[in-house]
């Protein structure tokens, strides 16, 4: 989601803290401040220096400066970013509050009213209610095609979100994903939009472990009218011989060709390799 701009360090810490569990900051900051004091105030001895260690005691000196201002900024940094997680998270379960009273119309009103962060938030909040562990990828820098990765059983799935009111979510953003999910060996993907999809989207996440989810569904789901949110199931969960005895990819139902492991404790040996690699990293025993 392009939308983040260029932030300064003490921005980026912030930020970095407010997406940790607030208890974690708090001992973070109390860690940061424990060791920088004690490089601050150990002491320097310059009377027994000798004159060629007179670079190493300027460059000691200026670490020590350093240390000096950051056993109070950086605490205080980390401290500012556990309050903004309390403060987030309370907030995300107001709004997910919010978006689950009223009719359908409401609700949708509700999330068309939201910023991008609070989009974000009510649908992490909503998956954390399914019993999901949710990381949010969201503050400063490129979310690298994922806004929240989802962790539930033992299986990881991504999740984008698309908080558009007029414009619809095209084949594009579903594509990115469904490559995201391949690199990083997600179980199943979801794009969740406060609008609709396009025809072409649609088309595309069928036959793959992808869950579009527009604003009318998701706003059954948050007043507890709709089913829960999981990934469809994929018809090839399993090897499924296809024309001319060639495997079937587990993961995107492509043909799979024999290749050769180079490298690893499988080196040498051959195994079925999705013909898409490395768009998708389907691989069978031979």
């Amino acid at each position: 989601m392009a939308r983040k701009k260029k932030s300064s360090s003490a921005d980026d810490i912030i930020a970095l803290a407010a997406l940790m569990p607030w208890w974690l900051a708090v001992a973070l900051a109390f860690a940061a401040y424990a060791m920088l004091h004690g490089y601050a105030t150990a002491p320097v001895d310059v009377i027994s220096a000798k004159p060629g260690d007179m670079g190493r005691l300027v460059t000691s000196q200026m670490l020590r400066t350093g240390a000096m201002v950051g056993q109070y900024l950086l605490p205080v940094l980390l401290l500012l970013g556990a309050l903004s997680s309390v403060i987030v998270r309370r907030r995300s379960k107001t709004l997910l509050a919010t978006a689950a009273t009223g009719d359908q119309a409401d609700a949708l009103q509700a999330m068309h009213a939201m910023s991008w962060q609070e989009f974000e938030q009510i649908v992490g909040q909503h998956f954390r209610s399914q019993g999901y562990s949710v990381t949010e990828h969201g503050g400063p820098g490129p979310d690298g095609g994922i806004d929240l990765a989802l962790e539930k059983g033992g299986e990881r799935f991504l999740v984008q979100c698309k908080q558009w009111r007029a414009v619809k979510v095209g084949v594009t953003i579903v594509r990115e994903l469904y490559g995201v999910m391949a690199s990083q060996g997600a179980t199943g993907g979801f794009v969740i939009s406060a609008g609709a999809f396009t025809a072409d989207a649609q088309a595309f996440s069928s036959g793959r472990n992808i869950e579009l989810i527009d604003g009318g569904q998701l706003a059954r789901l948050m007043r507890g009218s709709g089913p829960e949110i999981a990934p469809r199931a994929h018809p090839a969960t399993a090897a499924q011989p296809s024309p001319g005895g060639v495997k079937a990819c587990p993961l995107c139902g492509n043909h799979m060709v024999v290749r050769t492991a180079k490298r690893g404790g499988n080196t040498g040996q051959n195994f079925w390799g999705c013909k898409r690699y490395p768009a998708c990293r389907g691989t069978l025993s031979y």
